[in-house]
């Protein structure tokens, strides 16, 4: 089964082996819903979830002192597929989109192929790598990607004049 990267350890926390996690999910309270984690290869029952101001801190099972917790620093925090939410309609995960076609709604053309998903505010933005090189990027909103397509791996988008090179 495939792990979920959703955080990593960033440091220990005061005595009673909690760790501070930086949460990579984009929903920290998802930890609450969790009763275990895998850290690197090993699986951990969640006890005690709370929060200091953006970082989650989870007291794990089996760690009970600061040294425990400190051996865990720097590891990245996963779930397992099982684990995942569902997803409202036209949401997907970003693991989901990347390497999916990428063509134009108007004529069909394959554009190239989704390398990445910047998130730098409120809406995300599609990276493609065109199939003649280079990269344009895509802004995630209605007006430029039109359909979605998982089950034939497709993205169906509209550009304007000017953005493709």
């Amino acid at each position: 089964m495939e792990k979920i990267k959703i955080g990593r350890v960033v440091n220990a926390v005061a005595l009673r082996g909690e760790v501070k996690v930086y949460n990579y999910s984009g929903y920290k309270e998802r930890y609450e819903e969790l009763t275990r984690i895998i850290v690197d290869d090993k699986e951990y029952e969640v006890e005690k979830v709370r929060y200091q101001q953006h970082m989650v801190i989870l007291k794990l099972s089996g760690i009970n002192d600061r040294n425990a917790a400190e051996s865990l620093k720097t590891k990245d925090v996963y779930i397992t597929e099982d684990d995942l939410l569902e997803l409202p309609e036209n949401t997907f995960y970003i693991r989901d989109l990347i390497g999916l076609a990428v063509e134009d709604a108007d004529s069909g053309k394959q554009l190239g192929k989704l390398k990445d998903v910047l998130q730098p505010s409120s809406q995300d933005v599609y990276v493609v790598e065109l199939a003649g090189g280079g990269q344009i990027m895509i802004p995630a909103v209605s007006e430029f990607i039109k359909e979605v397509n998982l089950k034939e791996g497709v993205i169906s988008v509209h550009l304007i004049e000017g953005m493709i090179p």
